[in-house]
């Protein structure tokens, strides 16, 4: 169905949750009304990760930013190698100051970006909205709008911003918070120089050898390197080129093996050094060998998962990703993985999932390029798309329960991945919220391999995500290039779903002349595939587009979809389909068929058992006997609607009602009932990070006579 993507009644694309907004206490008293107010409990943001263990000579680093940061804030950009620890020290010092920032401390891996979204800003700047508790409904807009509703939101209270990896500068503008005392500091291999004026740049140089020998003995013992051979400490902090990442790849060596000489560690990073070409780029010279001693050290069923890890095309995975690339059962792939983390060529991200260093990765990826035949490499890629498509359709189906669906993904579940995946909805949702960077780089991958099944379906799987929580441009990414590539595989049905469902984010993105061309095209493809519940959905789809643009030509293309949907006998189609005709045909101005067609989509909306849109049926029916002049009908409509909604958590459509159900009350010159309404409306947009907050925020307040920038902590009159 084209509404929320869901064919079955009982599964909901609800917002909010238990706790929809400020807690308010009114009593009448002498003088008026007054309101006091208590903003939800949202937790306040701690997302940067914890600092290393192990942390030397980067005092003068943590001393230069307390220097800039002084009383004052601004803008900071750490620039230097890969691996020389120029996260580590952005972590240190956001941990020695925690507290310091009551707003909040966020955090955003640009390279985590880069691998989900091609580095798109916006979708940094959700990730800190969301994290302010923005409900999923209100993050769409563009960049420039998300990013003032951030400084908004950030403008009361000193935060932490860490940008780790930028590539751009304007990675760095778009998130500067609103208060004017916060601290951003990212992270950079480049200089960023087009920040000169605007950032405080921080060059952070590679440790100097005393200082890499230091760590060793933190790393290795103290008693180890004194006991070592006369210089072979010191020759090894030379192998590892003053880069943090190195030197703990070979202290690793060391501890696993106790009984290996140190001499003998640095005789065989020597030698791997000269068999290395001497890569230079500036002042970086490769550490190749580090990791190539340490790789040739594994167990040769390590090292294998380690060569196989580095054809992933996602960063992070756990177990049984890892068993699937490697062909293998998943207690054997944890058990390698132990292995890899001890010697610290993989690390368990703050998430729980492993990942590479960015040098350990590229490392990984060459020793497969040279030791893995071309045939077996494209086999790790396939059993590693086939296991994420497997694990999302186990998502999809508990998310969207009995939608329709062109792929045969679900279909070929078998029943115990059906019935023990995921324990809730919540839980899938979750999942794939997590999992969304590794889904979009598999789809990549299999796009790269002209794997146009599997790059369709994933497409498909992904909208259980992108319809609950609207990541628009990853789903206008992803719903194009499976569109592209079900065209190529010949599958005009699946290319007419992926082109139907785009529309919707290209609409949420005012594109709508791109949205009308995919919608178009979709109509086409579904006729020609003979889909006669698919046909009805595109035309559903279709009308939604000209809700916007020609609400009569809407009805007609919902006209069209009822003729489908009845020959389907899809009954929750059929009252899909009246529920948006009715809506059509109200803002067409032809009343008295709305309210009919309106009474029947609401019937049969509770004849399903779906309530929820049986309230939005009836909320659309109170707007319709408001314009007959049909007032308490009207009332008695909205607030049966609103209760409905509130029962189901549908709070963002609540709001809505309640807003209408005020006006209503301010033509009949109700003023307690209209303060009602519009105070809860507010709370809902004020727990949701909803911007009409601060209208009716403003509104409540100069009704009782307040400065609005008071804010309504109490309110007379």
């Amino acid at each position: 169905m084209g509404d929320d993507g869901a064919g079955d009644s009982r599964v909901r694309n609800d917002f909010g949750g238990t706790a929809h907004g400020p807690v308010i206490q009114a009593e009448v008293i002498e003088g008026g009304v007054h309101i006091q107010t208590e903003r939800p409990a949202t937790p306040v943001p701690r997302q940067v990760p914890t600092a290393s263990g192990q942390f030397v000579d980067r005092e003068p680093v943590m001393a230069a930013i307390n220097g800039w940061v002084g009383d004052g804030g601004g803008v900071a950009v750490l620039s230097g190698l890969p691996g020389v620890g120029k996260s580590a020290a952005v972590r240190k010092w956001a941990q020695e100051e925690r507290g310091r920032f009551p707003g909040g401390e966020f955090y955003v891996d640009f390279a985590e970006l880069r691998a989900q979204a091609g580095g798109d800003v916006s979708a940094g700047v959700i990730r800190c909205l969301r994290a302010l508790g923005v409900e999923d409904c209100y993050l769409h807009g563009t960049l420039g709008e998300l990013t003032a509703m951030l400084r908004t939101r950030t403008a009361d209270k000193r935060v932490l911003m860490v940008l780790d990896d930028v590539t751009e500068p304007a990675q760095v503008r778009a998130l500067v918070p609103g208060a004017p005392d916060s601290v951003v500091l990212a992270t950079s291999q480049a200089v960023l120089g087009e920040l000169v004026g605007a950032a405080h740049l921080m060059p952070v140089e590679p440790l100097a050898p005393e200082h890499g020998l230091q760590l060793l003995r933190r790393l290795c013992g103290e008693e180890r390197i004194a006991a070592a051979e006369e210089g072979a400490a010191e020759r090894i902090v030379a192998s590892c080129g003053g880069l943090p990442v190195a030197l703990e790849v070979a202290a690793a060596r060391l501890v696993m093996h106790p009984r290996l000489p140190v001499a003998a560690l640095a005789d065989e990073l020597a030698d791997d050094r000269r068999r290395l070409d001497a890569l230079r780029r500036g002042r970086e010279r490769t550490v190749s060998a580090v990791f190539g001693v340490a790789y040739a050290g594994l167990p040769e069923d390590v090292a294998l998962l380690y060569r196989l890890l580095g054809l992933y095309p996602g960063r992070r995975w756990d177990a049984e990703t890892a068993a699937a690339a490697a062909g293998t059962e998943a207690a054997a792939a944890a058990e390698r993985l132990d292995v890899l983390e001890s010697a610290s060529l993989v690390t368990v991200a703050a998430d729980g999932r492993y990942e590479f260093h960015d040098l350990v990765r590229l490392h990984a990826r060459e020793q497969a390029a040279q030791d893995v035949c071309e045939d077996e490499r494209t086999a790790v890629v396939r059993r590693t798309v086939d296991h994420l498509l497997t694990r999302a359709a186990q998502a999809d189906l508990a998310v969207m329960g009995r939608r329709m669906r062109i792929g045969t993904y679900v279909d070929r579940l078998d029943e115990t991945d059906r019935t023990t995946a995921f324990g809730s909805r919540e839980e899938a949702l979750d999942w794939l919220d997590v999992w969304r960077g590794e889904l979009l780089s598999a789809q990549q991958a299999a796009a790269g391999h002209a794997w146009h099944r599997q790059v369709a379906e994933l497409a498909e799987a992904l909208t259980a995500l992108f319809l609950n929580r609207r990541y628009l441009n990853d789903w206008v990414k992803s719903g194009d290039l499976g569109a592209r590539h079900a065209a190529a595989d010949g599958n005009p049905a699946a290319e007419a779903r992926l082109r139907a469902l785009l529309s919707r984010p290209l609409m949420d993105r005012d594109e709508l002349r791109r949205a009308r061309k995919e919608l178009d095209t979709a109509v086409q493809r579904a006729d020609a595939s003979g889909h006669t519940l698919l046909r009805a959905s595109v035309r559903e789809f279709s009308g939604r587009y000209w809700d916007r643009c020609d609400p009569a030509r809407a009805i007609t293309t919902y006209e069209e979809a009822m003729t489908y949907y009845r020959a389907a006998g899809d009954a929750r189609g059929i009252a899909i389909g009246l529920y948006f005709m009715g809506c059509a045909q109200h803002a067409a101005g032809r009343t008295d068929e709305a309210h009919t067609t309106l009474q029947d989509a609401h019937a049969r909306f509770l004849a399903i058992d779906d309530r929820r849109m049986g309230a939005r049926a009836l909320a659309a029916l109170g707007g319709v006997r408001r314009d007959l002049g049909r007032g308490e009908e009207a009332v008695a409509a909205l607030e049966e609607a609103v209760r409905m909604l509130r029962e189901r958590g549908a709070v963002h459509y609540e709001a809505q009602v309640c807003e209408t159900l005020a006006e209503l009350a301010e033509e009949r010159g109700d003023r307690a009932r209209w303060r009602r309404y519009v105070t809860r409306a507010w709370e809902i947009y004020e727990a949701g990070g909803g911007p009409r907050a601060v209208e009716l925020r403003r509104r409540l307040a100069e009704a009782d006579g307040m400065d609005p920038a008071q804010g309504g902590e109490e309110a007379g009159g």
